[in-house]
Formats: structure tokens, sequence, C-alpha cells
């Protein structure tokens, strides 16, 4: 795609407003029309316990058990597999402590998201053995450093599904086929591949696995945890016994319809194109970077989900530019939304082998459902003039200046 003006056109909307550009869809997405309407009525009428043996519980239980079944059917399980939660912190949280006890070894990757390492800190706290291992310069785990990894008390492998950060897919197929062999349970992280790319459990081979409804268009403060008939999970939160004795407490209704129809909608969206057209915005938005802006790169270029671009900008930082960005009216972000106020440089990128400079100049550019091709030519319209004001207000001039096509 050619480039059109520079830094100083500014698109504005059929009003002469700025534009409101959100391509921040890894850290969560817009909830789309269909989940907020279906989510409504057990906000006011259908306000039931679950638990309830009366009409209005009957109600809240119907909308719960359809929800389970919606999401059983996104991960290719059985509906009694799947348990409610406040989302993937809490998903991974169980995953982990309700597996692992003083003594026992876990495996993990030093990409995974806080979820997962700072519980497995929590763990090693607590009297356990963790091993993180690494990860190539394209950011994937290599399935042979798992295996070894494995020692004769290891516990569980927790291996994440794909990259918050950069998008890359890991190899968990292999994973799953190393821990089975070695009798070791296995979980896995998929809050950012749920609606964006198939799951299937079974095809994976893990016996836990994380997703969150707010990463798919689905509302805040929802999720759920995939657990493998005869897994033995012990639960974290104690009390009614609710989800079949593995996470009590009252069910957020509301919450889980909405996660319910999310998951119907991801789906189908895996038949209707939008995925295919998502990914080629994508690299439209790569292509016109690399061409266009000198001293760019793509961070992991392995298979990846369709929507996510982490792309680094030399003599640029990232704050900077996000900050920029904002002010013509597009979202973009460093990384995890939860360390986004972090100035350190990604521990993602850096165990890719990025260094500290470019790490902390590394953009990330995730779509969803809700974008537009209008807004990714805006995005790309205004992209290189503001990176060339940064540079030159940081007195950086390119070594090699980029050809400018227009079209």
């Amino acid at each position: 795609m050619a480039l059109g003006p520079d830094a100083n056109f500014v698109a504005k909307d059929c009003e002469g407003a700025m534009p409101r550009i959100y391509l921040d869809n890894n850290a969560t997405t817009p909830m789309l029309p269909e989940v907020l309407e279906g989510m409504l009525p057990y906000f006011t009428e259908q306000f039931g316990n679950p638990s309830a043996l009366h009409f209005a519980g009957k109600r809240a239980l119907a909308a719960v058990k359809q929800a389970r079944v919606s999401v059983a059917h996104l991960l290719g399980c059985h509906a009694t597999e799947i348990v409610f939660t406040s989302g993937g912190t809490e998903g991974d949280n169980l995953a982990l402590l309700g597996m692992v006890t003083p003594g026992d070894h876990v495996i993990t990757s030093v990409i995974e998201h806080s979820a997962i390492l700072r519980t497995c800190y929590h763990l090693e706290q607590a009297g356990c053995e963790v091993t993180k291992v690494s990860v190539n310069s394209e950011g994937r785990v290599d399935p042979d450093e798992v295996r070894k990894a494995l020692r004769p008390n290891t516990k569980l492998i927790s291996i994440m599904m794909a990259n918050n950060e950069t998008g890359v897919l890991q190899p968990v197929e292999e994973v799953g086929r190393i821990a089975k062999e070695a009798d070791v349970w296995f979980h896995t992280d998929a809050v950012q591949v749920a609606g964006k790319a198939p799951i299937d459990v079974n095809q994976i081979g893990c016996d836990l696995l994380t997703v969150s409804a707010h990463k798919m268009h689905g509302p805040l403060g929802a999720g759920a945890l995939f657990v493998r008939r005869g897994t033995p999970i012990q639960p974290q939160i104690h009390g009614g016994r609710q989800e079949r004795g593995r996470r009590s407490g009252t069910e957020n209704v509301p919450g889980v319809v909405g996660l319910g129809i999310a998951c119907e909608i991801a789906s189908r969206g895996f038949e209707d194109g939008s995925l295919d057209r998502i990914a080629s915005w994508r690299d439209e938005v790569e292509s016109a970077v690399l061409e266009q802006i000198a001293e760019t790169g793509v961070n992991g270029k392995s298979p990846r989900i369709p929507n996510t671009s982490n792309i680094y900008f030399d003599h640029v930082g990232a704050d900077a530019l996000i900050n920029a960005l904002n002010k013509y009216g597009v979202a973009v972000s460093r990384g995890a939304a939860c360390t986004s106020g972090d100035e350190e440089a990604s521990s993602v990128l850096m165990a890719m082998g990025l260094n500290g400079e470019r790490s902390r100049s590394s953009v990330r550019f995730s779509l969803g459902k809700t974008n537009s091709e209008q807004e990714i030519r805006y995005l790309i319209s205004v992209l290189p003039g503001i990176v060339r004001e940064l540079r030159e207000a940081s007195s950086f001039k390119p070594t090699v200046q980029p050809v400018v096509t227009h079209g």
C-alpha cells in the first residue's frame, strides 16, 4: 500500500473531529453489540442466583449452562470441563496453584504473561522449583528445551499458546506430546488465541487451558479454565462449591453469558473471512512501515495470530511514539497492558535477543474485528511523518532514506 501525506496531514471524520482508532486489541477489545444485547437482561429481569431452586434461579442456571456449552464448543471439549473464572489471571493462577505443591517442579518459559511468571515466583517462595526455558530470535520456544528441562519431580508444564506482545504462536502440540510421554500435566495460556485462531484441546494435548472474554470482544471480568476430566485440580476459592467444587462463588451471570456469546461469535469468525481480512491489514501496515520508514523491523515473524504486529522504530522511544500517535487519535501500546507504565525494556523482546534500546523502541499494533480499512489507511498515512518528527527532535538522521511511492 502506498503512503499518503506526511505527519502534517491529520484526517478528520465527517464532522471534523479527530478520529479515534483503537489498535490495542491485545490489551482489551471493544464489546460487540450482540454481546451487550445478550447480557442486558441478566442485569435486570433475569437477575436470579443460579444456585436457587425457584424460577428466577432456574432461568439464570439455564443461561450459565448454555454459555458453558458455547465455550466448550469453541475449545473442542465437554461442557463439564469448563470452569468459569473472573478472567485470564485467575484462570492461570488456578491452573498453577491448583496443581502444584511444595517440592514439585514446574517448567514454563521466559516469555509468559505476568499472570504465569509472578505465580511461578510465588510458587518458588513456597518451596517449589521452576525452570524457565528460553526462546529463539523469533520468540519461539524450542520443544527440545522443554524435554531437557524435565526432572523426576516435574509436576506441570505451562507454555502459552501465543505471546501477547508479538503474537508468535508456540509449539504447544509438540509440548503436549512431551508432557504426555513424561506423564506430566500440561497447561497453556490461550488468552490471546481464543477468537483469533482455532483451538482444539485434544489436538493440543493439554490438561488445562485459559481463556478470557475481554480479549475476544466480550466483557471484562469473565473467563474460563478448561480442566480435562481426571485432572486433580485443587480449588483456590472456597465456599459454596460452585463450578463442581472447583471454584466457589456465585457465578457472574451477565459476564458468563457475555463470554458464551463472544465464543459463539468467535466460532463463526473462522468461516466468514474476517480473520483473513485482519491479517491482510496487519501485513499492509508492516509492508508500508518497512518500505517507507528507515531503521525499522518486525519483532517475531514466525507463525502468528493474525492481528498482531510488534515493530521497532530505531532512535524513537516507544512511549514518545505512543503518545504522538494518541494525539492523532490512534491507540497502540508497548506490550502487556498491566506493565504499560513500566519504562523497563520488554523482557519478551530482550529474551528474543533485542538490546535494551531497540526493545524500548518497539510498539505493538493489535487489530480487531471493529477496525476498518479506512482506519488502517489513516495509520499508514500519518505514521511516517510522526516518526520523522520524533527523530528530528532527537537530532537523529537516517543513514538510508526510504523510497517514497504514491498511489
